[in-house]
């Protein structure tokens, strides 16, 4: 059985700031957090971030090149 200042210290909002280790242990003890599914997901696009320096102006490059929506309307009337 939980002490009472035990309990009330894992249903406080700032429990985890005030005492993390007995938080930590209750969630590792916990037997309805041990019994729920979890599963991992992962993104399966690549994010499209350029990487370094050279590779961000030239996609700042490619970017000011690419005619926007107004452009293209012009072109269109």
């Amino acid at each position: 059985m939980l002490s009472t200042q035990f309990a009330s210290a894992l249903y406080s909002p700032f429990a985890m700031l005030l005492n993390p280790e007995e938080v930590v242990s209750a969630m590792e003890h916990s037997e309805l957090l041990n019994r729920l599914h979890s599963r991992v997901y992962r993104p399966l696009d690549k994010p499209l971030i350029p990487k370094g320096q050279f590779a961000a102006a030239d996609f700042d490059r490619l970017i000011d090149e690419t005619p926007d929506e107004l452009e293209l309307a012009e072109l269109v009337m």
